[in-house]
């Protein structure tokens, strides 16, 4: 039996001797381990004594544990941090009007707006207006439209010329360049009402069609 084997039967035959439980060795592996480095010493091979080498090895060793636990610690702290600094700053946005993804617009007395995303510009863009049912009232050409994000406005008027009664209602964009399909990444525009913590962070409540969204879906805030 090595030296290292008869230092760590003789810490469990301690232990068991004692009836001491090791929790506080489980919750300190630094003291653990010097512990039986120290031991590990006391009753080496006097034929063959540990090697300043092995030793120096084993101290870096230890070294490294304590300084990884130290950076997990501090990586943790910052997170936290993080985390507590984004929901002071989702406080401020209630009662905030705020661009957000989806394909809600509400109309309200004389008109609605939503918002698109474009990632390059493009030479003909379209927006179609569907009411509950699914069904297509108005259609918009907007045209050629820049890169970045852009407001859609709706003044209530259907294709036919008549108003359309307040509520709810879904929109569609479709964009081409050249004649090539052009993604659009549509944006519903609501209110945050509230801000509740969830997993990932802060989740502001938009109401019932928008619902909860995360803090960094926020696109534009009014």
């Amino acid at each position: 039996m090595d030296a290292v084997q008869q230092a760590s039967s003789q810490t469990a035959a301690t232990g068991a001797a004692t009836g001491i439980t090791s929790k506080k060795d489980t919750e300190n592996p630094q003291d653990r381990f010097l512990k039986l480095l120290v031991t590990q010493m006391k009753n080496q091979d006097p034929l063959k004594p540990l090697d300043n080498a092995e030793v120096t090895s084993q101290l870096a060793q230890i070294s490294t544990v304590s300084g990884i636990d130290k950076l997990n610690s501090t990586l943790q702290q910052l997170v936290t941090s993080a985390e507590d600094n984004r929901s002071v700053e989702a406080l401020g946005l209630i009662g905030h009007q705020a661009f957000v993804p989806g394909t809600s617009i509400k109309l309200s007395g004389d008109g609605a707006i939503a918002g698109m995303e474009l990632a390059q510009p493009v030479d003909q863009l379209k927006v179609t207006i569907l009411d509950s049912a699914g069904i297509a009232i108005r259609t918009m050409e907007l045209g050629a439209q820049p890169t970045g994000l852009s407001t859609i406005a709706w003044d209530g008027k259907t294709d036919s010329g008549t108003q359309a009664v307040d509520g709810d209602y879904t929109f569609a964009v479709s964009a081409k360049q050249g004649g090539n399909d052009i993604k659009v990444d549509t944006l519903s525009f609501g209110k945050v009402n509230s801000v509740m913590p969830g997993e990932g962070g802060a989740h502001l409540d938009m109401g019932d069609k928008l619902g909860l969204v995360g803090l960094s879906d926020i696109k534009q805030v009014f």
